[in-house]
């Protein structure tokens, strides 16, 4: 039993509003989740990785709580930090800063996406219970998504060619021992899904998991379906919605000739990436296909809440997105590939429908589309899941409650 505020260190590569993707938005979220139960909170972050990657300007507000102090890490070496820390395992140009941070005194270090901030070497900086969350397959993988040649899954591996298909350099690293010898210094990893555990030991790592889903804040500036108490959708076009990075193992160029050919129903798409140029040129002249751009979290809510379903076409192993999770928390459908841990989501929360097929696409898109009532079905249980399974509550008893045990075994008092 924990009685007493805790200190936390949250290290990642991003953090809101510095971030492109779910790692980070669900760091920052757990991040504020602890801070408003009494906790204290330190986030290490890396800011030339942003820029490195081409960030822009970020947009969008992200406040964080009183309780939540942010290091946002930056050198005169500018890129070539988070190149270091990416090519030896090692925080060359960062080390100093991070290891002052951590030696501030915490009774918990986290690690989240830690490739670029200092990779595997960091593992074993600072003196507290540490607990790793791997949001992608950085553990097992030099790309992180198990997408072979930025093609396929990945299901024979020839990682050296694969990562120069990539355009990343080779992690020499990899090829030693550091990365067995820094895991060693972590108490438990928190997989998302049970799909990223039997993935992780089907590639030898015999580690100390728990299953710990992603969950959805209970208090912040977001408003959720059932405060607007709005289950119908209002008058205007029907539209499916795809959310997330325009990256070709997202999948969203499968989704262009699929709405070429369906005049029933508008695609809106929200987000940005590299392969945003060709998918524009894919919908040249497709009317019913609307590009919105990436938009600030907030700005989101109607647009979920109104579409017929989000679809989610990635073609790699995601491990748990959380677009599908965001869909359940607005009463809305999802159509998900038969891919990864997506339907482990899917069948976890009945919220919503698999393909495999472009026909099973266009079928489910179909039921949805003119049958209403199905759509509220669907769309209820993923709520009714999003409240029982992944609410805030449940994750951060679940969260205090491995801390605690981890504490107990070790002989560390937490009271």
């Amino acid at each position: 039993m924990i009685a007493r505020p805790l200190r936390f260190c949250m290290i990642t590569t991003f953090y809101p509003p510095y971030h492109f993707g779910g790692d980070a938005v669900f760091v920052h979220r757990l991040s504020n989740e602890l801070a408003r139960r009494g906790h204290h909170v330190e986030v290490i972050h890396c800011l030339d990785s942003y820029r490195a990657l081409g960030g822009k300007d970020p947009c969008g507000l992200y406040e964080d709580h009183p309780n939540v102090r942010v290091h946002g890490l930056k050198s005169r070496w500018g890129f070539l930090s988070p190149l270091i820390a990416q090519q030896t395992g090692y925080p060359l140009f960062q080390r100093g800063r991070i290891r002052k941070i951590v030696s501030a005194g915490f009774d918990v270090i986290h690690y989240h996406n830690i490739s670029l901030v200092g990779g595997p070497k960091i593992l074993g900086y600072g003196k507290a219970i540490k607990l790793c969350t791997p949001h992608e397959y950085w553990l097992v993988c030099p790309t992180h998504m198990l997408f072979r040649f930025n093609a396929e899954p990945c299901l024979r591996k020839f990682c050296l060619a694969c990562t120069l298909v990539h355009k990343r350099p080779p992690q020499w690293w990899r090829y030693s021992g550091m990365l067995k010898r820094a895991l060693k210094h972590v108490d438990a990893f928190a997989l998302l899904s049970d799909f990223a555990e039997k993935v992780h030991r089907r590639e030898g790592l015999d580690l100390p998991f728990v299953h710990l889903p992603f969950f959805l804040p209970t208090q912040d500036n977001e408003t959720s379906a059932d405060e607007e108490g709005a289950e119908e959708r209002p008058g205007g076009p029907s539209y499916f919605l795809y959310v997330g990075r325009l990256e070709k193992l997202k999948g969203v160029q499968t989704l262009i000739p699929v709405f070429r050919r369906y005049p029933k129903a508008q695609l809106w798409i929200v987000g940005s990436g590299n392969l945003e140029r060709r998918l524009r040129q894919m919908a040249e002249g497709c009317s019913n296909i609307r590009f919105l751009g990436r938009l600030p979290y907030p700005q989101l809510h109607s647009i979920y809440r109104n579409a017929v379903a989000v679809i989610v076409p990635s073609l790699c192993y995601e491990i748990a997105p959380l677009v599908i999770i965001e869909a359940a928390r607005h009463k809305t459908p999802v159509i998900a590939r038969h891919l990864g841990g997506m339907p482990e989501l899917v069948a976890e929360s009945g919220g919503g429908i698999i393909y495999d097929t472009q026909e099973e696409l266009i079928a489910a898109m179909d039921c949805l589309c003119f049958d209403p009532s199905l759509r509220k079905t669907l769309g209820g249980k993923g709520y009714a899941a999003c409240r029982e399974k992944w609410s805030a509550e449940s994750y951060i008893t679940k969260y205090l409650n491995l801390i605690a045990g981890i504490a107990e075994k070790r002989g560390i008092v937490l009271r």
